[in-house]
């Protein structure tokens, strides 16, 4: 059933794509509907020190993507994953709570997230933590959708770049616009 649902998606994208007259370019890509932003709580960040790294999802007007908790077994759920180089150790990431609306394809309303999202992980860099520039790969999986239409599923690569440096007293809060409001 969930395999059906899905081709049942992506055929009615294709179906509006061929019935419109300039094929595609009205359909935008689940890549263009969701614009993430990568934030670090602490820059620098110290060794030993526990800080998080906010992922914002800013939603296109018109579009929602199913929130992590998700209505319909057959639905995408909102989720980042974390590939901590070694120094770093993680928490369980925090979703937002979704809002239900309810949308004429569906018999129930579903948990979705629209307008601007914030995703936070919480990190620590070990005491081993390697000095200066560090990299941490994410991958945001979600599928964006309308009122009309779901776009295929989408996964972005994005990259929590911070610096790390060994004084305690050198870590600095950074970015309160965003993680202020917790």
């Amino acid at each position: 059933m969930k395999s059906g649902k899905i081709f049942f998606c992506v055929a009615l994208v294709a179906v509006c794509a061929a019935l419109s007259p300039s094929g595609f370019s009205q359909v935008p890509s689940g890549r263009d509907v969701v614009k993430p932003e990568v934030y670090a709580s602490l820059e620098p960040a110290a060794r030993g020190s526990s800080f998080q790294i906010a992922v914002v999802m800013k939603i296109r007007p018109g579009f929602h993507v199913n929130a992590r908790e998700k209505s319909e077994d057959y639905l995408i759920a909102t989720d980042l994953k974390a590939a901590l180089p070694s120094g770093f150790s993680s928490g369980e990431i925090s979703y937002p709570k979704g809002k239900l609306e309810k949308f004429a394809f569906s018999k129930i309303p579903l948990n979705v997230y629209q307008g601007t999202v914030i995703l936070r992980m919480p990190v620590t860099a070990l005491a081993d933590a390697p000095l200066g520039e560090q990299h941490i790969p994410l991958k945001l999986r979600y599928q964006a959708c309308s009122s009309e239409l779901c776009l295929p599923p989408v996964t972005l690569t994005l990259d929590a770049a911070l610096n790390v440096v060994a004084s305690a007293s050198a870590a600095k809060p950074a970015h309160a616009e965003i993680f202020g409001k917790q």
